[in-house]
């Protein structure tokens, strides 16, 4: 009688681990992007042309590891996704919570001594989840195979026991493709880095992995313009803005600075990073963002085709209107790689 209990308990706990463990078969959203006959401006503004998009929205409830030093960035949020396009353009309007508008980036300040030092508290990954800006990333499948049912999840690629298919890292996890012949179009915004310049850093995912120090993530090519670290051989930042730029402490403007002049007072501030405008490939997608009232808005735009010479492998192209497309979007909340996410990919499809 007793091995009959035994064996009935041990059937019910194989029952109950093999439903726990069942695969969600469900296929991901789906969103529509309506035609539009207005010019749309790309300024952040949710404008009346929106009311005409059809939304939907996503909860971002995954995260891929818990800083060690602490974190207090959102654990999930929902985000509002609408699409528009025309016979040129295809525009995207995001929004998503977010109670902290983050833009520094480890940026200079100055000490009660007189000293500088640029502000950061790296977590045991080498990562800063502290003093970082906020961003937002959106991949598009090219040719990734497992994307649809996985989204971002199939290039995303975690540490066991300090390393990554056996190469030793200290990140948290690296993207990159399975086979040498995938890509992802990765549109990457930050608030501090391509925001003021209204721009999205757009680049593209391949199969690269630890090869001089360089995994699956790359910018665009050609490219031209970008950013760069406000630093020099010195122990104080290099440029600073000039006089009457209300951004100074966050970021400093390539075309608008001037090299480094301490007459500040202690606790004042410089950006860490100076900016400018992509040029070529990388500068494909024109995007501004908004914080108010708690909430990220977010409006893009980029032209269906792009013609670059690496287009057809770095850039996702949507030229077929009877085709469906699929991506997956990520926030990051003050946290240089530590970021909230979905699984499944979203499918994008076209109203004529």
């Amino acid at each position: 009688m007793g091995n009959k209990k035994a064996i009935a308990c041990a059937c019910l706990l194989m029952l109950m681990a093999n439903q726990g463990v069942a695969k969600d078969k469900r296929p991901g959203p789906t969103i529509q992007s309506s035609p539009t006959l207005a010019p749309i401006h790309v300024d952040g503004e949710r404008d009346e042309h929106w009311a005409q998009a059809k939304a939907i929205s996503i909860e971002l409830n995954e995260l891929p590891y818990e800083p060690n030093n602490g974190y207090d960035g959102i654990k999930k949020t929902d985000v509002e996704i609408r699409t528009l396009y025309d016979d040129e353009h295809i525009y995207f309007l995001f929004s998503w919570y977010d109670p902290s508008k983050d833009l520094a980036r480890f940026t200079w300040e100055k000490g009660k001594g007189g000293e500088w030092k640029q502000l950061s508290n790296k977590d045991s990954t080498l990562h800063e989840n502290t003093y970082y800006e906020d961003k937002f990333a959106i991949y598009w499948n090219v040719n990734e195979k497992g994307f649809i049912k996985k989204g971002c999840d199939k290039s995303c690629h975690m540490v066991e026991d300090g390393a990554i298919e056996g190469v030793l890292d200290d990140s948290a996890g690296r993207h990159f493709t399975l086979h040498d012949d995938e890509y992802l179009d990765e549109w990457h915004w930050k608030a501090a880095r391509t925001n003021p310049i209204g721009m999205m850093d757009d680049g593209f995912v391949d199969n690269e992995r630890q090869t001089a120090k360089k995994w699956g993530r790359k910018m665009d090519s050609p490219t031209a313009g970008g950013y760069y670290n406000n630093t020099n051989d010195s122990p104080f930042p290099a440029w600073m803005n000039k006089l009457g730029i209300s951004e100074a402490p966050y970021w400093v403007y390539d075309d608008n600075k001037v090299a480094f002049i301490d007459t500040h007072k202690p606790g004042d501030r410089v950006g860490g990073i100076v900016i400018s405008k992509f040029e070529k490939s990388r500068g494909d997608v024109m995007a501004k963002g908004l914080w108010k009232d708690n909430y990220w808005t977010l409006e893009i735009k980029r032209k269906r085709k792009t013609n670059h010479e690496n287009s057809k492998i770095q850039d996702i192209q949507f030229e077929d209107l009877n085709k469906a497309y699929h991506f997956g979007v990520t926030a990051f909340d003050n946290s240089q790689i530590n970021h909230i996410y979905h699984k499944k990919s979203i499918k994008l499809t076209f109203e004529k």
